[in-house]
């Protein structure tokens, strides 16, 4: 396996589960340093455990004010030195917009929106001043195509390309900014929607003309293409990992 990040240092947000499990295996087998970290300390621990004593474990609550700032400046301590970024945690509602909360609203793009910028920030603070870096935000499918009950999501992710563009123009060429916009991955949360009636997966799969859901390892490897050298004249995209489904819907 190549290890195209041997010798950087890793942080991913959100990363004991799903996909943002799958983007710390895929980077630590690609050489980096990983900082795991995510709300609940024993499940970072157990990441951490997984992955191997080159990982650091930093658990945050990431819609807490000023813990973005924390994290990034308490991953600097622990390793010395930022040089991938992947900004993954995040939250999905499923409710009518007319059922939605002022507190709701707030949540979801103080986490999905708000953390990824605060992160970003810090982050740059460090890159800018060193060698650089690389920093992937993880956007979403739905950015792009509507799905009922999904307004605040969509719109914080929305945000994220958007903000990915932003960042890229201004921070080049020092710090390279990417974003990846999962299609429907077989994640445990995907298993719980459908499980539950508010998605088929028939549906999901027949849209997408590859014929199946993707796997939380095949957007790591999304991540580590976007975080490495191998991409090293790319910036300010999105590279949409669906399996054709927005080609198919003509988007």
């Amino acid at each position: 396996m190549s290890e195209s990040l041997r010798g950087k240092v890793a942080l991913v947000t959100g990363s004991t589960r799903g996909i943002g499990r799958a983007i710390a295996g895929r980077l630590a087998a690609s050489g980096a340093r990983v900082v795991v970290s995510a709300r609940d300390r024993s499940a970072v621990d157990a990441v951490v455990g997984e992955l191997g004593e080159s990982a650091v474990g930093l658990p945050a609550d990431l819609s807490r004010a000023g813990s973005a700032r924390e994290l990034v400046r308490a991953a600097l301590e622990a390793c010395g030195r930022l040089d991938v970024l992947v900004n993954n945690a995040g939250t999905a509602i499923a409710k009518d917009s007319l059922e939605f909360t002022p507190e709701e609203w707030e949540r979801t793009l103080t986490l999905n929106l708000g953390s990824v910028f605060f992160c970003c920030q810090e982050a740059a603070r460090h890159m800018l001043g060193a060698d650089g870096g690389s920093i992937v935000n993880i956007a979403s499918l739905q950015a792009y195509a509507a799905v009922p009950g999904r307004a605040a999501y969509a719109a914080s992710k929305g945000g994220v390309i958007a903000l990915t563009q932003s960042l890229a123009v201004e921070w080049a060429p020092t710090i390279r900014v990417n974003a990846v916009a999962p299609g429907y991955i077989a994640t445990p949360l995907i298993a719980g929607l459908v499980e539950q009636g508010r998605l088929d997966s028939g549906v999901l799969s027949r849209r997408a003309p590859l014929g199946r859901l993707g796997t939380p390892d095949e957007i790591g490897r999304a991540v580590v293409f976007l975080a490495s050298d191998e991409s090293s004249y790319v910036t300010g995209e999105t590279l949409r990992v669906d399996g054709g489904w927005l080609a198919w819907a003509g988007i």
